[in-house]
């Protein structure tokens, strides 16, 4: 069951829209049912539902506690736009493991065709959701590389070529390229502040997972 995101009001708790419609017919939750919901303020509760429909499910807080999921780094993943299916996985995956944000990069070489900001948002949605996630973590539109340098304040770029990775500052901004790769121009734009996963070639989603994990250790 997934750790929900709801207004509190005292002890009453409501839950609206698409979470609420999930709740009714995805998941068929019932009056008296006990759920998770996660406060952003770093609270755990559990919340006994009162009432149950596709619009509004209501209910009231049975216990609470404190609730500190985020980690400790902040690090943002600027990933070069992949094929649809390839790139919901990196936000979803990359959303459980504690990403902060995502910036999307088209790349020279990218090869998808990028323009689904809904999607995107509702992906790192329900991946918080799982995660028990305080927030979502949002999803910029698309730049070339130079422009999403310009504007990271700590920028490394992930390649075969770089230095071997063993953590990132906080407040860091790590650069995923495409499946073929960054081209010579784009290294260029890193000026030496490469970091590599080793000699191995991987796919671009599981390079974005094993460098965030790397990078919040």
């Amino acid at each position: 069951m997934p750790h929900f995101f709801a207004e509190r009001d005292g002890d009453q708790v409501s839950i609206s829209g698409a979470d609420a419609r999930h709740l009714a017919t995805s998941l068929r939750a019932r009056p008296g049912q006990v759920i998770a919901v996660v406060e952003p303020v770093g609270r755990l509760l559990q919340v006994r539902l009162e009432a149950v429909t596709a619009t509004l499910v209501t209910g009231w807080v049975e216990e609470e506690r404190p609730h500190r999921p985020e980690p400790e780094r902040q690090i943002t993943l600027a990933v070069a736009v992949l094929p649809a299916s390839s790139l919901d996985l990196v936000l979803s995956r990359c959303t459980e493991a504690g990403a902060s944000a995502f910036r999307l990069v088209a790349a020279l070489r990218s090869m998808g065709r990028g323009g689904r900001p809904e999607r995107w948002a509702s992906v790192c949605r329900e991946a918080a959701m799982l995660a028990g996630r305080l927030r979502v973590p949002e999803v910029s539109a698309p730049v070339r590389l130079a422009a999403a340098w310009r504007e990271a304040a700590e920028p490394y770029l992930l390649d075969m070529s770089g230095e071997p990775m063993h953590g990132l500052p906080d407040g860091a901004t790590l650069f995923i390229g495409p499946e073929g790769g960054w081209t010579p121009e784009e290294r260029q734009v890193a000026a030496g502040r490469t970091l590599s996963l080793g000699p191995r070639n991987l796919r671009a989603d599981t390079a974005a997972l094993v460098g965030l994990t790397l990078a919040l250790s």
